[in-house]
C-alpha cells in the first residue's frame, strides 16, 4: 500500500489493546476541547466538538500520539484551529479511554484486531432475510463481538417481504436480543426510536440494504446503494465507516459490507460475561471449564441452570460452539 494511501481503517493492534489507547498528554494540552471523530480519510479525521454535528473541524494527529489508533466514535481532545473554516486543521492531542469497543480480526488466526467502531452503544445487525439468504453463522459471530465489546445488539432484517422471519429469528429469542423489521415496505418508526438519542453501529453483508436503511434514517447522508451481482454477493458501496447524525439526535455509524468476522481476540469468558446471571453461575464451574457442556466438560455449572436462564445458557453454548468452529462467512 502507498503511504499516502494510508488511512486509519488499517490500523491493526495487539488483542487486549483495543480499548485503551496509548495516550501522551502534555501539561500545555490540558484545556483540549472535547470532539467526537466522524470520519476517517488518509490521515486526516472528521470530527465534531462536543458531539455536536454543526460544530464541524478537520484534524490531523498530534506527533506525540505516534501511531495510535484513532477510529469513528473515538472522544479526543483536539487543539489549534476550532473555526472549522475552509482549509483549517486542528490536532488530536489525546484520545480518550473507550467506554465500549467493537473489533474483529480477519480471520480467526490473525493475531491482530481491527478496531471498527468505538463508543457505540448499540450494535444493528443488519441481514436480509432472501436475496442474499441470512446466514445464522454471520449474526452469531456479531452478536459474539457485540457482547464482548460491551455493545446491546439488535437484529434488524430487511428483504422481509421475500420471506418470513420467524423460522430465522427463532434461533435467538433466547438470548433476549431485539429484532426489527426495516424492510422497504416496512414503517421505519421503529427503528428510529431505538436510535435516537444513541450512537448505533451498522453492520452487515454488502448487498443486504444497509444503505438503504441508512438513507431512510438519515435522508440527506448520500450513501450509495448497490445492486446485488449474480452470484449473490454485494458489491461494497461504503469504503470508509462514518457517523451521521440523525435528524431527532444521535449518531448511526454506517460500515463497509463485512466480508469476514474474525474472532480471535475472544475468548469463551469474554462472551458469557455478558449474561450477569451466567457469570454468576460459572463462579462455581471447575478449573478450565471451557463451559461447553458434557463430554468435554462435565461439570459445568451452567447445566445445573434451570428455566429462562438454562435456555439461555444453552443458547449461549450455542454462540461459544461458533466460536470455536471455521466460520463460512461468504
Amino acid at each position: 500500500m502507498n503511504r499516502r494511501q494510508w488511512d486509519e481503517s488499517d490500523v491493526r493492534v495487539r488483542p487486549g489493546r483495543g480499548s485503551r489507547p496509548r495516550t501522551k498528554t502534555r501539561p500545555e494540552h490540558n484545556d483540549a476541547e472535547t470532539a467526537m471523530v466522524v470520519s476517517v480519510d488518509r490521515g486526516r479525521w472528521g470530527c465534531v466538538l462536543d458531539g455536536d454535528p454543526d460544530r464541524p473541524v478537520v484534524c490531523m494527529r498530534a506527533r506525540e500520539l505516534g501511531r495510535t489508533p484513532i477510529v469513528v466514535g473515538d472522544s479526543v481532545g483536539v487543539v489549534g484551529d476550532l473555526t472549522g473554516s475552509q482549509g483549517s486543521l486542528a490536532r488530536i492531542v489525546k484520545v480518550d479511554e473507550r467506554r465500549t469497543v467493537l473489533r474483529r480480526t480477519a480471520d480467526d488466526t490473525d493475531p491482530y484486531e481491527r478496531i471498527v467502531v468505538a463508543n457505540a452503544e448499540q450494535l444493528l445487525i443488519v441481514t436480509a432475510l432472501a436475496d442474499p439468504p441470512p446466514r445464522t453463522g454471520f449474526v452469531e459471530r456479531a452478536l459474539i463481538a457485540a457482547y464482548a465489546g460491551g455493545l446491546t445488539p439488535v437484529l434488524c432484517l430487511t428483504k422481509s417481504d421475500l420471506a418470513d422471519p420467524a423460522e430465522f429469528t427463532a434461533a435467538f429469542a433466547d438470548l433476549d436480543v431485539a429484532v426489527l423489521a426495516a424492510g422497504q415496505g416496512d414503517p421505519i418508526d421503529a427503528a428510529r426510536d431505538l436510535l435516537t438519542g444513541r450512537v448505533t453501529a451498522l453492520i452487515g453483508h454488502s448487498g443486504v440494504g444497509k444503505s438503504t436503511l441508512v438513507n431512510r434514517l438519515v435522508p440527506d447522508a448520500n450513501r450509495a446503494t448497490g445492486v446485488v451481482s449474480g452470484v449473490g454477493r454485494g458489491r461494497h458501496t461504503s469504503t470508509q465507516s462514518v457517523a451521521l447524525w440523525l435528524p431527532a439526535g444521535g449518531w448511526v455509524v454506517d460500515t463497509p459490507g463485512i466480508r469476514s468476522f474474525g474472532l480471535a481476540h475472544i475468548s469463551t469468558d469474554d462472551v458469557v460475561a455478558a449474561f450477569p446471571d451466567l457469570a454468576e453461575a460459572v463462579e462455581d464451574c471447575p478449573r478450565g471449564c471451557t463451559h461447553f457442556g458434557p463430554p468435554a466438560d462435565p461439570e459445568c455449572a451452567l447445566d445445573r441452570l434451570t428455566g429462562t436462564a438454562h435456555r439461555r445458557a444453552m443458547a449461549v453454548r450455542g454462540l461459544l460452539a461458533d466460536l470455536a468452529s471455521t466460520p463460512d462467512w461468504a
